[in-house]
């Protein structure tokens, strides 16, 4: 199972992704996550992502766009924007939404998602000039995971610009997960994160993603795949290539318990 664990079909700083781009790029992948981008009210977003999904539901899992300071975080109003929609967790932009993480109304609609076993992806990196840096670092997730040990939590992007927060939150929390955006482009990056992942001894909590559009699925796992032979001769610590393959084959919708 290969389950690409971070696309958009809108992303801001993109323009929008014609469907057709979008199913192409996921035909690399048995299953794709789907997050909304936060560029709009959740009643006009979570709709049009419901039936986005539902048109290809054999391929696609959605999750929810939520503001705990302007949508209703109550169980009954989270039920309503998931059960009835067919999404399957949800997406919080603190950063863009300028909440802290722990504010007092997030922590209702987490104590909400984690009783309707909903996951909840922190989409807080990259940061546009509108947002703010301090509500994007992964360590004020701790006293969320403390709090809310059932929670799955999975952290966007592993916490780009502050890689190290999430590797240690990570290590720390059986529920928090981190979201390996993998990005061609940048190779020493993304060599660098898997690396000490491994150093570490967590890469089963790494799970693959493309952040699609700025990546595709399949040129992210020829990434992956391709370490080992590019720093051949280097002298450099290598990872071997069966974690790689493991964090592209890992069935990410079973480890959320979004499908058992």
């Amino acid at each position: 199972m290969v389950v690409d664990c971070h696309t958009h079909i809108k992303c801001v700083g993109f323009e929008t992704v014609d469907a057709s781009e979008h199913l192409d790029a996921a035909s690399a992948v048995d299953r794709c996550i789907v997050l909304p981008p936060a560029d709009g009210p959740a009643d006009q977003l979570n709709p049009q992502l419901g039936e986005y999904v539902a048109r290809y539901q054999q391929k696609m899992v959605g999750f929810a766009f939520l503001d705990p300071l302007n949508d209703g975080v109550s169980t009954r109003n989270l039920k309503a924007a998931t059960e009835k929609l067919g999404l399957k967790g949800v997406v919080l932009y603190c950063s863009t939404c300028g909440f802290h993480p722990a504010h007092s109304l997030a922590f209702q609609l987490y104590e909400s998602a984690q009783e309707l076993a909903l996951p909840v992806f922190f989409h807080n990196s990259p940061v546009g000039p509108g947002g703010i840096l301090e509500f994007a670092q992964p360590f004020l997730l701790d006293e969320v995971a403390r709090t809310f040990p059932n929670l799955k939590i999975i952290i966007g992007n592993m916490g780009l610009p502050f890689p190290e927060q999430t590797l240690c939150l990570i290590a720390k929390h059986e529920n928090v997960f981190g979201d390996l955006s993998v990005k061609p482009g940048k190779i020493w990056e993304v060599y660098n994160l898997v690396l000490a992942a491994y150093e570490q001894g967590i890469t089963d909590k790494l799970l693959f993603g493309s952040a699609f559009p700025a990546a595709r699925p399949q040129q992210c796992m020829e990434t992956l795949l391709g370490f080992n032979k590019l720093l051949t001769g280097a002298h450099l610590p290598l990872v071997p290539r069966a974690i790689m393959q493991g964090i592209i084959e890992r069935d990410t919708l079973k480890l959320l318990g979004i499908e058992k």
